[in-house]
């Protein structure tokens, strides 16, 4: 494949030195010295654009790709407002798209078993459900989106719960159990690449999922994977469309 980087910090290199390993070309870098160059010209001969950036950049990177006609990869959290809109403009472009909170295999793995857990809690109301998300200091968003993603999950499957509230201990919140919400913790430490739990409790039992990353590359190996698998296709895509393959 022939790709295009758009992000080109510490992710960016880690997804370029993955491509290279699997045999791929990098025919572009965007990072935020040359963001005038992401343009139909620029994107032309590009197979798939693999998005890592910012909440306030992202989709506009992304619309510029599925208007070139290029599809796109991206793992940028913050500015899921809109990922409506991308994925509309993608079925009206007839592109190909797929976005993640976080494209380590093991975490969507975790969503899987975070999914059905939930099922499988839903009778039993003696237990509540909180989730703690640990990250590098430099993270711009709190809560994490896959932090957002595994409280999502839980509430489609677990009627009491309707809602999730967000506290940051870092800044002198306290825990609030709402009623109906689901308390994230989002804690910020020193390089920490992420940190996920979901811990259901009791008075008398805890039950706990916990996935920890212990370096980029386990995201950056997942968005390649999920390049290569969007490569040619047409379409609105999830991790779990690339786990039924």
């Amino acid at each position: 494949m022939n790709v295009a980087i758009i992000g080109y910090g510490k992710m960016g290199h880690e997804i370029e030195r993955v491509l290279l390993q699997r045999g791929h070309r990098v025919a572009l870098t965007i990072d935020y010295d040359n963001t005038q160059d992401l343009n139909a010209q620029s994107l032309a001969g590009i197979d798939v654009a693999i998005e890592f950036t910012t909440p306030a950049t992202a989709f506009d990177n992304i619309c510029t790709c599925i208007n070139a006609g290029v599809a796109v990869v991206s793992g940028t959290t913050g500015w899921i407002e809109r990922l409506a809109e991308a994925q509309e403009l993608c079925k009206q472009r007839g592109g190909a798209f797929m976005y993640s909170s976080n494209y380590s295999l093991g975490v969507n793995i975790a969503f899987r078993i975070n999914r059905r857990l939930a099922e499988l809690m839903n009778p039993y109301s003696v237990y509540d459900v909180d989730i703690e998300e640990i990250h590098h200091t430099q993270k711009k968003d709190a809560p994490s989106g896959t932090a957002i993603t595994l409280a999502s999950d839980i509430i489609s499957r677990l009627d009491r719960k309707t809602s999730w509230h967000c506290i940051e201990p870092q800044k002198g919140e306290e825990s609030d159990n709402k009623e109906g919400s689901i308390e994230i913790v989002s804690l910020r430490e020193g390089s920490v690449p992420g940190t996920h739990t979901v811990r259901y409790h009791s008075d008398d039992d805890i039950l706990e999922i916990k996935h920890t990353l212990k370096s980029r590359s386990a995201l950056a190996t997942g968005a390649v994977i999920a390049a290569e698998f969007i490569s040619g296709k047409v379409g609105v895509f999830t991790m779990d469309d690339l786990f039924k393959e």
